[in-house]
């Protein structure tokens, strides 16, 4: 009996380190808890978030423990890259938002539109008048398919009315990233430089790949299964992030 405890010991033990080296150092699990990046991102979304893709630091482990101040393996990231990070604030809390600005880059919205290296972002209208929530609101919005410098594409979301028409001219420190959530009236994001402002390339925590599972709360939880039919998405199952 006794050598059978110490064998399921041994493998629970196993089977966390096994557990903690995937979640560290290839894939870990996100919720998504906001609107900030509709439409593209639902609340209640979980996806996969590749710790490899551009390489590793402190924040690649449970807790970030303060075991180094270097990126090791490192990997530039790509503009467009939708990216989980820890706010510069705490270094702590996760945010995910969309990498708009890269090393030295300029970024301005002059009358409602968004501005790189004084270049407007070219952008083309897809839907008018669509809701999107913010937090207990529900926004009018106008969507647009917009095409980055590099030709990533994705779509944005602007308020119909109310929408962020100027803001100062935001230019990125060396080893830093600017960063915008796609539901672009409401995120705080590197716009807001007292909250998130710009991120540190060591903040970086991984490239956000695929949904692998997508539910409603407010149509039920998980474990209401009488109400799976309403509340889970099935169509946002393991559907690549764009």
């Amino acid at each position: 009996m006794k050598k059978k405890i110490i064998e399921n010991v041994k493998t629970i033990f196993y089977a966390l380190i096994i557990a903690l080296i995937i979640r560290s150092f290839i894939f870990q699990p996100f919720y998504i808890p906001s609107s900030s990046m509709e439409p593209n991102l639902l609340i209640g979304d979980r996806l996969f978030v590749s710790k490899y893709s551009y390489g590793y630091s402190r924040h690649s482990l449970p807790f970030s423990p303060n075991l180094t101040n270097k990126r090791h393996l490192s990997k530039n990231p790509e503009r467009g890259d939708v990216v989980v990070f820890k706010t510069p604030a705490d270094n702590r809390t996760d945010y995910i938002k969309r990498l708009i600005g890269l090393p030295g880059d300029t970024l301005q919205i002059i009358e409602g539109e968004l501005y790189l290296n004084n270049q407007k972002i070219p952008r083309n209208k897809t839907e008018t008048t669509i809701n999107i929530n913010c937090g207990n609101q529900i926004l009018e919005t106008n969507a647009f398919e917009e095409t980055l410098p590099n030709g990533k594409k994705y779509i944005a979301v602007y308020r119909i009315e109310g929408t962020m028409k100027n803001t100062d001219k935001f230019i990125v420190p060396n080893r830093h990233y600017f960063f915008m959530g796609d539901n672009r009236d409401c995120s705080k994001d590197s716009r807001y430089l007292g909250s998130v402002g710009y991120v540190a390339f060591n903040n970086l925590v991984g490239k956000a790949r695929l949904i692998f599972f997508s539910n409603d709360k407010q149509k039920g939880n998980f474990f209401m299964f009488w109400r799976w039919r309403k509340s889970i998405r099935l169509g946002r199952f393991f559907r690549k992030i764009q």
